[in-house]
């Protein structure tokens, strides 16, 4: 097996092995019985995903070390570590399997568009899943989520449909009335609201980075962790 590509992140030489309890607890085994795919393609995902091998083991809740191994074969990742990773990356289990998939529709049809209630906002995917890059058409009801902070890696871009929104961006608030747009770093804490009774529908594109599109986009989900 060959060594890891020179990176700042390679794992140090001198890390001490996980005792055996914890090797069965990550579904490690020897080079020789890891999967084959995996291995290039968690490198992969996670440069396409433009994080470091140090902050996408901290979200999965890894060492450095021990995602290192599993991107170059030495280690074989259980289900849940494949789920989280998936996760993490924005892309599915099937990908980081490296399993053939069907090629994605272009067009989203409005008759296709199922609507998803989540933390009082109704929103309908409009682009295809699994990408980079999610849009949405989203309802903000008037009083719902408007004092949650959303801080995480990536960008968003917003475009006021109907109705006005208040974004708060760091310090700053800011009033759009429909046909305004908003583009920003999302690691600048920011507040979405809707500015009057009737709420506000917008367009929304934002870059998957670390979670789950719902709780992403909308917060977190009474009952459920972020």
């Amino acid at each position: 097996m060959s060594s890891p590509e020179t990176e700042p992140e390679t794992e140090p030489e001198t890390e001490p092995e996980p005792e055996p309890a914890a090797r069965a607890e990550a579904g490690a085994t020897g080079p020789a019985e890891a999967l084959p795919v995996v291995a290039p393609q968690l490198r992969a995902l996670r440069r396409h995903s433009s994080l470091t091998l140090e902050a996408a083991a901290r979200a999965a809740g890894l060492s450095p070390a021990h995602l290192s191994r599993l991107e170059t074969g030495q280690r074989q990742p259980s289900l849940p570590m494949l789920l989280a990773l998936a996760r993490i990356y924005g892309t599915t289990v099937s990908e980081l399997l490296g399993e053939t998939v069907a090629d994605r529709d272009a067009v989203v049809r409005a008759t296709d568009m199922e609507s998803t209630a989540a933390g009082g906002w109704t929103y309908w995917q409009a682009g295809a899943p699994g990408r980079g890059m999610q849009a949405l058409r989203v309802h903000v009801p008037y009083g719902s989520q408007g004092d949650i902070v959303r801080v995480h890696p990536g960008e968003e871009w917003l475009y006021v449909l109907e109705g006005r929104l208040r974004l708060r961006l760091g310090d700053t608030t800011h009033r759009l009335a429909p046909g305004d747009s908003a583009h920003f770093d999302s690691l600048t804490p920011h507040r979405i609201a809707a500015q009057d009774e009737g709420g506000v529908e917008l367009l929304f594109v934002h870059t998957l980075l670390q979670s789950p599109t719902a709780t992403l986009c909308l917060g977190p989900i009474p009952g459920e962790t972020p």
